[in-house]
């Protein structure tokens, strides 16, 4: 059975990581809910988050981490 996807209202902790805020131009920002993370884009507020699984989002940060995305 899968869980439900929580609203963005449900969403706590979120803060920018250090590198954009060394920027100060602003990027992006990082939401905890149970079994969920969302991250959404701090120059565009009224867009909505983009809500992914913690499994999802493991997989994105073990990729990144293991140079997956270098040709981006």
């Amino acid at each position: 059975m899968q869980s439900r996807t929580p609203s963005e209202s449900e969403f706590t902790g979120w803060h920018k990581p250090e590198a954009s805020q060394a920027q100060g131009n602003g990027c992006v920002e990082v939401g905890y809910a149970p079994g969920h993370v969302a991250v959404r884009d701090t120059k565009n507020p009224g867009k909505p988050a983009h809500i992914y699984t913690a499994l999802e989002w493991n997989l994105f940060l073990d990729a990144v981490v293991n140079g997956e995305y270098q040709h981006i």
